[in-house]
């Protein structure tokens, strides 16, 4: 037991109330001082907090893994980034006559390890996609030392079977969309954080059929860097449904437990660190949009970044140290006699602007 958790379990809580009073002045005071220095902060954050070391340790864990190389995984995001670039190099307007000269060597060789690893089989789809877009490629860019290496590279892979090649490519996109706005809207309106569910056995084709379409969402490069773990064993169940915050009262009444986890292994720079809780947010709202229409509901619950949870719950789920839980969702089918919240929205005009404020001049 951690020294803060045998305190608040122990401590009268008045004397608690008291002492985390004093510790929040304190710290308000030590904050509004530093607050101005960005030597300062990090000067406490290595010293004084360790409410950022895990998140350094997974970042820099993530950052050795893609560089090392030494997960199959990391090379597969490296491949569908350079394509990706690749991709959008051919929809450029006006497209240039030689463009992606840095990484083209690199992005190939990438293609031929993912064609030589064990897992291929399971990348028939990216594989797919790189072969279209780097033939696509070839076909277009002028010629040179480094687009012939990397050609020939290219060539000497065994592609995929002719039947899975051909279409993944830039396309026009013509017509209009199928779903009326008035559609869509009354399916946002809908959606509700349910916290009541039917003691009814989810079934897994439709959890997959809304991961399906999760999976459309938008992600920085198309590295899609998370996973999706559903849980739905009684024990399993046991275990995991205490560790989210904010269920009290109905922890028990969850059928189905999903955890996504975000994968820090999948970027080459301490920029992109952010980039997990980004996509991986995209893609969840999609998902529960997608449950809804298949007659499901889900509840996403409160993760903080709390030592003793993130412990415990790594462990529990097996996590590497470049894994990071992104969310927890309740799912299930919604008991219609349970009740849900109403959640007053902002109005328009405090969620938007135009043209404000004034930028400043270059």
């Amino acid at each position: 037991m951690s020294m803060m958790l045998f305190v608040e379990t122990n401590m009268p809580p008045a004397v608690l109330a008291w002492l985390r009073r004093a510790f929040s002045m304190k710290q308000r005071i030590v904050l509004r001082r530093i607050a101005g220095s960005g030597w300062l902060c990090a000067l406490y954050y290595t010293f004084f907090s360790r409410a950022f070391r895990r998140e350094q340790q997974a970042v820099a864990a993530g950052l050795a893994r893609y560089h090392s190389m030494v997960d199959p995984n990391s090379t597969r995001s490296l491949l569908r980034r350079n394509i990706h670039r690749i991709e959008k190099g051919l929809l450029m307007r006006p497209r240039r006559e030689s463009f992606a000269l840095s990484y083209i060597g690199e992005t190939v060789d990438c293609y031929r390890e993912c064609h030589m690893s064990d897992n291929a089989a399971d990348w028939a789809k990216d594989l797919a996609w790189a072969h279209d877009i780097l033939e696509s490629y070839f076909e277009v860019v002028a010629d040179g030392d480094q687009v012939e290496r990397a050609h020939a590279v290219f060539l000497g892979v065994d592609h995929p079977a002719a039947e899975d090649r051909g279409g993944r490519v830039p396309y026009s996109r013509r017509g209009s969309c199928p779903v009326p706005f008035d559609s869509f809207a009354a399916l946002a309106k809908r959606r509700r954080s349910v916290r009541w569910f039917l003691p009814t056995e989810v079934p897994h084709v439709l959890i997959d059929k809304a991961v399906e379409i999760a999976a459309e969402s938008p992600t920085a490069c198309n590295r899609q860097p998370f996973f999706y773990r559903f849980f739905d064993e009684p024990e399993s169940l046991r275990k995991l449904r205490p560790l989210p915050l904010g269920t009290a009262g109905f922890s028990h009444n969850i059928p189905m437990l999903g955890v996504v986890v975000g994968d820090l292994s999948a970027y080459y720079g301490e920029r992109d660190r952010h980039g997990i809780y980004i996509d991986a947010s995209l893609s969840i709202m999609s998902f529960m949009y997608a449950l809804e229409t298949l007659g499901l509901s889900s509840c996403p619950l409160n993760w903080s970044d709390i030592e003793t949870l993130e412990r415990r719950a790594g462990k529990l789920l097996g996590l590497k140290t470049h894994e990071r839980i992104i969310m927890f969702i309740a799912i299930g089918y919604p008991d219609p006699q349970g009740l849900v919240a109403y959640s007053q929205k902002k109005d328009l005009h405090s969620l938007r602007s135009f043209n404000q404020p004034r930028l400043a001049a270059d």
